[in-house]
């Protein structure tokens, strides 16, 4: 798998593990990947995959990046992924306080940093044989990480798409066009795209005025026309919007059906 580059020092560690008679790590796969990076509304969703390496290249086989996927064809992936009974996933939801905020780079990142936690929380807590302390952590390579507790011990690499990072000391490796190359990549930006086009619909019965369920949020020429005639709604980015329209100020306030019930200047 073109991934397997990533896992430099695995093998190492095992033949070690053979020699000094201790069992060798479990391996597993992470892959984070974001959606919702340019909108103009809505979060931003990113999401990470977890996968014994073993099982990674029949798992993923035939696997596009969520971008080159239909609708359709994301929904059918996204149900194939999570039904992989040794596969964990997670999603977190970064909203449009919080971009405006610190900005869309360090929502990603908190994001990301979401993921991974959960992710961990969730394999750790899997193991048959559970920590009954705290795990002590080891590091194998420079992407590498192995936490062991008694006898038993699990590793892990983590690759993210490029425009992601995660913060030190957690080792990681960020690959440009990482969900065209990396399955687990991949993976991960379906689980985001699906996640993120779900909230994008359920937003839209919200707020039926700006057609979220058409443009998912993205800088439409419908969507900019609605935004110029109508102002922003509570779920949209102000700091994207400001190119679009020059009623930025306005922020209307919304039924429970969507309608317009009055405006604050």
């Amino acid at each position: 798998m073109s991934s397997s580059h990533y896992l430099i020092g695995i093998d190492e560690a095992g033949r070690a593990a053979r020699k000094t008679g201790r069992p060798r790590p479990v391996p597993y796969l992470m892959g984070i990947d974001e959606a919702g990076r340019g909108p103009l509304a809505g979060p931003v969703v990113v999401a990470g995959v977890l996968v014994p390496r073993r099982t990674a290249r029949s798992i993923f086989r035939g696997i596009r990046d969520s971008k080159k996927l239909s609708p359709k064809q994301r929904e059918e992936w996204f149900g194939r992924i999570i039904s992989v009974p040794d596969l964990r996933w997670a999603a977190a939801a970064v909203w449009p306080r919080v971009i405006d905020r610190i900005n869309i780079t360090r929502a990603g990142d908190r994001g990301a940093l979401r993921v991974y936690k959960r992710l961990i929380s969730i394999l750790i807590d899997s193991q048959e044989s559970r920590p009954p302390q705290t795990p002590k952590i080891q590091f194998n390579h420079d992407r590498i990480k192995i936490v062991s507790w008694g006898g038993n011990s699990i590793q892990w690499s983590v690759a993210l798409d490029a425009g992601l990072k995660l913060p030190p000391p957690i080792l990681h490796k960020a690959i440009i066009k990482g969900d065209e190359k990396i399955p687990v990549i991949a993976a991960a930006s379906i689980i985001a795209k699906v996640t993120r086009d779900r909230i994008m619909r359920r937003l839209h019965k919200k707020y039926p005025l700006y057609r979220f369920d058409l443009h998912k949020g993205y800088g439409t020429t419908l969507h900019r026309g609605i935004i110029a005639a109508a102002g922003i709604s509570p779920v949209h980015r102000e700091t994207f919007c400001k190119d679009y329209s020059p009623l930025l100020l306005k922020s209307l306030t919304f039924t429970s059906s969507g309608k317009i019930i009055s405006e604050i200047e």
